[in-house]
Order: C-alpha cells, then sequence, then structure tokens
C-alpha cells in the first residue's frame, strides 16, 4: 500500500491521468458496495422473533432493526424466572402484541372492564379499562364494542383522539331461558360499532339496579372491545367472564402520515423498497403501507423484499392438465406441447391431439361432426350453467322477498288499492342501477343503523336509499306494518317514504332526496358562507314541532320517533324543515299511554326518565325536541367538552342558565337583537319546559307546536313586536301561555287544547301532494 501510494504521487502523462481517474472510480464503487454489504450484514442480525411472536420489518426489537420508533416492539421477560418465555409489548407500553401482519393489522390483548358488586359471591370490585396508542388507531370494521349481562350499562368514550367520542349500550334481561347463545341483540349481551381514527378508549361496565334482581345468575357486569370474529356470546360467560382478563383487538398501523403521492417525492425515507412493491394510503388515519406487486410475494418495506411467485409449483395454477407451464417474472404462460391444439389455459381450450388430415371426405365429414357436437356441447354446457346460477340467484331472491314480508305487503296492497297506490316494491336491480351499484361515491352518510345512499331512478328522481346494517327476523311482521304505516304519512314536514325493496338480505327503504343537508350541518359548520337567521330558526323549529306533533296525534296510530336530533332533521333549498330517520321508530297502540321497549336514543338528546325506566311515552319526543330548542338558540353542541365538567350536557346547561336569569349570555351572538329579545325568552321558556326532568310535567308535541306557531305570528307582522299587554299577547296566541311550572298530566293536556280545534287541524293539515 506505501508503494502504491508513493507511486500516485508521480506526475503522470494524459494517458496516466485518465487510468487515474478509473483507479479512483473503481475505489469509491468498491467503498459503496462495502458498506452496503455491512448493512446487509447488520440487518440480517437482527432478531426476528419475541417467544413465539414473528416480528417482520418494519417491525423490530432494537436499534436499526426498525423503521422508526413507533415500531418498536419491546420483548420482556418475567423477572421470577430466567427460563420464562419472553413476551412481546408495543413500543414502551404494557399492551401485549399477539400477532403482526404485513397486510396493515396488527392484533394486541385489550383488558375486560367489570363491575361486581358487593352482594355477589365474588370478590366486589369494580375497574374501567382504558387504552392510550400513540401512533396506530384502532380498527373501526374488526372490532366491536360489547357489554355482557342482565342489568348492565356500558360505555365507551374517546378524548385523546382527534375526535371526541362517546356511545355504549344497554342489556337488560330478566332471566337466562330468554337468551340466545351467539346473539347480542339486548338481551344478555348488547354490541355496538366504533368511529374511524380512534386512538385511544376509556370503557366502562355498570349496572342499573346493582344486580339486585339478577345476582343468582349474573352477579357481575362486563364491557370490552374485541375483535368481532373472535368473541361469540354464550349464556355461560353471565358467570364465567369474572376469570377472562382480556379479549384480541385489531389495531390498523401504517408509515408516516403523508399519502402515497406526498411520500414519494422523499426517495430516502420512503418505506416501499422492494423493486416491485407498490403504495395504497391508508383507509383509517394518515399515512400509506405497501404491497409486493401481483405475481410476487414477500416483505415489500425490504429492498429485495418481493419475491417472484413460481405459479408452476402451484397446485391452482391455469394451466390445462396437458399443458406446459413456463414462469416468468411476475408471471407465467401456458403453451400446448408438440401434437397437442389449444391455448393451454384451464378456462381456455384445453390442449387436445391434433387429429391428422383426413384422406378422403369420409374422414372430414366424422371430423366435422365431431367438432360441432363438441361446440354444441360446450355451448349448453355454458347455456345450462348460466341458467342454473341465474336460477339459484332468483330464487335466493324469493327467499329473501318472503322472509322480508314480500307476500305480506303483496296482500295488503292489493286489499287496499286505492290507499296503497304510493307504494312501489323495487326490484334489487333497480336500485343497483340507480346506486351505480352502491358505489362509495354515492354515500350520502353512515350511521349506527346503517348507510344512506343517494339514487337516480330512470325517470331521473333523486331519491335517498336507506341499506340497514341488520334485521331481527322476528320483527318482519311489525317492519312491513310500520312500512305499510310510514307510507301513509302525507305531511310538508315529514320526508316522504317512497318504496322498499325485500329482495335482499336486509330489507331497503327509499325515501325522497333532500337537497340542503341537516339541522346540525346549518348551525355548527362555521365553513358555512352565512348562518342560520333568528327568523329562519323559528321557521324550522314550528315546522319541526308541526311533524312530531302530527306523528303523535293525526297518524292512525301514533307514532314516537325515537330520536330526534339536529342530525335528524333535513333542510331543503327553502329551509323547510323535514323529520327524517325513522329507524328507531315505535308505533303505540290507541289504547297504550307508554311501552317498555331496549333503551335506544343518542346521548345527550335521550330523555332521562326513558333512560332509567325504559318506559317509553311521547313526551320522549317532547325531551329531545327540547335539545334542539337550546341548540337553535345556543349554537351550542347537545355533549360538548368545551363546556365546564357540570355542564357537558347541553340540557342541563341550558336549564341552569334560564333558571339563573344567565339567558342572554348563552344566546348565540347574531340571533340576539332589542327586538327579538322577548320572543327569545318565550322560546326559552318553552325549552326549558320540555327539558323537565318528568314527563308527565312536559307539555305536549301539540302544545308547544301551538305556542311556537303563535309566536312565530307574531314576528310576521309588525304590529306583533310592539309593547304589548299579557293579555293582548295571549288574545294574539290563541291560547294561554302554559303554565309550565305545574305538572301536566293526560286529562290537563287535553283540556287545554279543546277549544282550539281550527288551530290544531290548521298545524297538522298535510299538503295534498305531501310535500
Amino acid at each position: 500500500m506505501q508503494a502504491m501510494s508513493s507511486s500516485l504521487q508521480i506526475v503522470l502523462l494524459p494517458q496516466q491521468a485518465a487510468v487515474k481517474l478509473r483507479l479512483g472510480i473503481f475505489l469509491i464503487s468498491a467503498a459503496i458496495f462495502v458498506a452496503t454489504a455491512a448493512a446487509e450484514v447488520s440487518n440480517s442480525s437482527c432478531n426476528r422473533t419475541c417467544g413465539s411472536l414473528e416480528i417482520p420489518y418494519p417491525f423490530g426489537t432494537s436499534k436499526g432493526c426498525y423503521f422508526n420508533l413507533s415500531f418498536l416492539i419491546t420483548c420482556k421477560s418475567s423477572s421470577s424466572s430466567s427460563t420464562s418465555t419472553p413476551t412481546p409489548y408495543l413500543r414502551v407500553s404494557n399492551i401485549k402484541v399477539l400477532n403482526i401482519s404485513l397486510d396493515g393489522e396488527l392484533r394486541v390483548s385489550a383488558s375486560v372492564a367489570r363491575d361486581c358488586p358487593q352482594k355477589s359471591n365474588y370478590n366486589s370490585s369494580k375497574n374501567n379499562t382504558n387504552l392510550t396508542l400513540q401512533k396506530f388507531p384502532i380498527s373501526y370494521s374488526k372490532n366491536v364494542f360489547t357489554a355482557i349481562g342482565c342489568d348492565t350499562m356500558g360505555l365507551i368514550s374517546s378524548s385523546a383522539s382527534d375526535k371526541n367520542y362517546m356511545t355504549g349500550c344497554v342489556s337488560l334481561c330478566d332471566s337466562i331461558d330468554n337468551m340466545v347463545n351467539g346473539s347480542c341483540s339486548g338481551i344478555g349481551c348488547c354490541q355496538t360499532p366504533i368511529p374511524d381514527g380512534i386512538k385511544d378508549l376509556n370503557v366502562l361496565a355498570g349496572s342499573l339496579e346493582n344486580h339486585s334482581k339478577v345476582m343468582k345468575f349474573n352477579p357481575c357486569s362486563f364491557a370490552f372491545v374485541v375483535e368481532e370474529k373472535a368473541y361469540k356470546f354464550s349464556t355461560l360467560d353471565l358467570q364465567n367472564m369474572q376469570g377472562k382478563r382480556a379479549f384480541p383487538l385489531v389495531l390498523d398501523w401504517a408509515v408516516g402520515k403523508q399519502t402515497c403521492k406526498d411520500a414519494k417525492k422523499n426517495t430516502i425515507e420512503y418505506a416501499c423498497k422492494a423493486a416491485n412493491s407498490e403504495c395504497y394510503d391508508s383507509t383509517n388515519g394518515p399515512g400509506y403501507r405497501c404491497n409486493c406487486s401481483l405475481g410476487y410475494d414477500g416483505n415489500p418495506y425490504l429492498s429485495r423484499g418481493c419475491k417472484d411467485i413460481d405459479e408452476c409449483n402451484t397446485p391452482n395454477h391455469g394451466c390445462a392438465v396437458n399443458a406446459i407451464c413456463v414462469n416468468h417474472m411476475g408471471s407465467y404462460s401456458c403453451s400446448c406441447p408438440i401434437g397437442y391444439q389449444g391455448d393451454g389455459w384451464r378456462n381456455g381450450s384445453s390442449c387436445t391431439p391434433v387429429i391428422p388430415k383426413p384422406s378422403n371426405s369420409k374422414n372430414i365429414i366424422i371430423a366435422l361432426c365431431i367438432s360441432i357436437s363438441l361446440l354444441v356441447l360446450l355451448l349448453g354446457g355454458s347455456s345450462v350453467l348460466f341458467g342454473l346460477k341465474r336460477r339459484k340467484l332468483i330464487k335466493l331472491q324469493e327467499k329473501y322477498f318472503q322472509q322480508n314480508g314480500g307476500l305480506m305487503l303483496q296482500e295488503h296492497i292489493l286489499n287496499h288499492g286505492r290507499s296503497m297506490e304510493t307504494t312501489k316494491i323495487f326490484s334489487n336491480d333497480e336500485l343497483k342501477k340507480a346506486t351505480n351499484n352502491y358505489d362509495e361515491s354515492r354515500v350520502l352518510g353512515k350511521g349506527g343503523y346503517g348507510t344512506v345512499y343517494k339514487g337516480v331512478l330512470p325517470d331521473n328522481k333523486v331519491v335517498a336509499i336507506k341499506k340497514s346494517k341488520v334485521c331481527d327476523k322476528s320483527q318482519i311482521e311489525q317492519f312491513i306494518n310500520e312500512v305499510i304505516l310510514l307510507n301513509q304519512i302525507n305531511h310538508r314536514n315529514v320526508v316522504k317514504l317512497l318504496g322498499c325493496c325485500l329482495e335482499t338480505e336486509v330489507p331497503l327503504l327509499v325515501y325522497e332526496f333532500i337537497t340542503n343537508g341537516t339541522l346540525s350541518d346549518h348551525i355548527h359548520d362555521i365553513s358555512r358562507a352565512s348562518p342560520l337567521s333568528w327568523e329562519r330558526r323559528l321557521k324550522i323549529a314550528t315546522e319541526t314541532a308541526r311533524a312530531l306533533a302530527y306523528l303523535h296525534s293525526e297518524t292512525s296510530m301514533p307514532i314516537i320517533h325515537r330520536d330526534v336530533k339536529s342530525t335528524n332533521i333535513l333542510l331543503d333549498d327553502n329551509h323547510t324543515a323535514k323529520v327524517a330517520d325513522f329507524g328507531a321508530s315505535r308505533l303505540i297502540a290507541l289504547d297504550q299511554t307508554e311501552i317498555t321497549t331496549l333503551v335506544q336514543g343518542t346521548l345527550g338528546y335521550l330523555d332521562p326518565e326513558y333512560f332509567q325506566t325504559g318506559q317509553l311515552t311521547e313526551k320522549s319526543d317532547v325531551y329531545s325536541f327540547g335539545v334542539v330548542l337550546a341548540e337553535l338558540l345556543t349554537g351550542e353542541e347537545a355533549i360538548s367538552t368545551n363546556r365546564p365538567e357540570t355542564y357537558k350536557n347541553l340540557a342541563m346547561y341550558f336549564v341552569s342558565a334560564v333558571k339563573e336569569d344567565r339567558l342572554l349570555h348563552i344566546l348565540q351572538d347574531h340571533i340576539v337583537n332589542e327586538a327579538n329579545i322577548e320572543p327569545l325568552k318565550e322560546v326559552a321558556n318553552l325549552a326549558k319546559g320540555c327539558l323537565r326532568l318528568r314527563g308527565e310535567d312536559r307539555p305536549t308535541m301539540m302544545e308547544v307546536a301551538m305556542e311556537l306557531e303563535g309566536l312565530r305570528n307574531m314576528e310576521k307582522h309588525p304590529w306583533g313586536k310592539d309593547n304589548q299587554t299579557t293579555e293582548e299577547t295571549e288574545y294574539l296566541l290563541s291560547t294561554p301561555t302554559l303554565p309550565f311550572n305545574i305538572d301536566i298530566g293526560v286529562g290537563s293536556s287535553a283540556s287545554a287544547v279543546s277549544g282550539h280545534d281550527s288551530m290544531i287541524n290548521q298545524l297538522l293539515k298535510p299538503l295534498d301532494d305531501g310535500r
């Protein structure tokens, strides 16, 4: 080396300089090769297991073996024994890792929340569970929130994620005989989905009556989030769940926070290192992930990770029996050997021996007959196969049609032809065509009960098509009765039901399409060009009250909506209110004043009396409408963490402000002026009356609608805004101001409105065309 160094210092001729330049380039290339080789050696020295868990890159257990700190797996051994099997944990937390998949899924262990009262045979305990993740969101498509017990209320919330979120479910039952193994419909077990994008959760299990009535067979309550396919309810869980501490939970993992398009700009940090790999944007939160291209398999995050698949060595390749299979990089080909004819593919023309040329016309005729016979057999077989598939599909649709009560609905239409003229039973093909086969671009919204799609019928009429998630087969007769009744609702402020489709596993409902979004959008979306004025808010409140009063009082059988909220009130281009979404509604027989149901509704709008007793009445809708009035007046959300802890619930916040004479402090600024302070106070007192804890103390929807109609009439006329005496105001409203500080029973409600038939008819009278 010293001799070489000295020789390089000699002054060279031009030809020698060129040799020196080539030598330098060679030495640099050699250095790069050595560094690369060292990196490969370093990478191969990484430990890729922890106990029985395989840990693929980008995950790793030590520095230099993972993509970044988010993918660090901590491998811990029990301190009590040197021979114990090590256990993998996610980063530095105590979240145990069960499985890692390169498909973007990470299975971890999640704890069970429990509530065991003191009188149970088990140790008295009450513990909540929480899970906080810094990087990977919880999979909303693979997991489900579950609560177990016969006197159980389960709640799940998230506050550290980008979105605040809270929901839950209630499971009630009197005995173990009513339960069905494998069913979580609210008897012994209840379930509800979780939204996308959450990275933390808090789970609470509680009891409504301290398990006093079900202690013998169900001493505790349990709640947990679990991978949906990993848990199946059993009645034995009511007692055996005590020993179960954790369930598998699926996380969605992705690389970075960029999309594929942005990540590819930085080739150094771009994670899809393999030559034959492709990039996909994450479907649950930011980031992206990598897959090997078609025809390749392996780890796309390693530079040489995607290897060619030799399809010819797989038993299910597409070559025919006598064909020759040739593997290529990323693909393969099939060909027939010499002496055979055909394209060599199994689903094409198979390899058949070449028929020698016939020596005379007789052989030609024989060959021609054979060919024609084979062709006829092929065409006949294809026709039979197509016919069998078509017949199977038709039979399946007929089966769904009968299961979903189609024959019952057809019989009703035949028996009541004139009254059911507007009812239409759509075919599955019609609605598939109207929604472009339920394309994602046609989705208008998703909720706990299902998905709503925008559809265009052949006559260019735009409709909204609701596709529910589940259907209780035991309630089909009730469902058909509700379809018939809802179809006959003909009120300008109720979204019109146009028909249904019963040929699918879950029935589809077709509604008129409302163009201007929900009331919630107009109240809470600050990106709107102009906020709703006080006059429009009063108009919307009046029209919504009219619709609910109509459902309670004027239909052949009273209807309780059960989920009145600002997101279920739609607005058209003229800001006319349309009450929508009857997925949770219930019919009440004329001789009933209340019914007992599983509690359903939306937190923040849910009637507390109904939540505690399970007794559903028309006054439950009145309470929910009171929350909507408070939203219209304050612009606040029904549940908000931005308010003090005591007043997260808008109803409590609003009633407290009215009682303490702080109304003007909480009203939305742009709706207040000197001319409308008195009407605002009137509406606030009306909302306060609707929000009374006892249902019998609340006014009826008829009384609420009459009060709002009177206030709106005063707003319309200039003389209605002058200073008036209380007697003049009451005269203009055609009814005295309701005394909300006294009980309003059934008898008093009836007498309060008995003298105002003309106004009631005007409030409830629908237009001829129902719009």
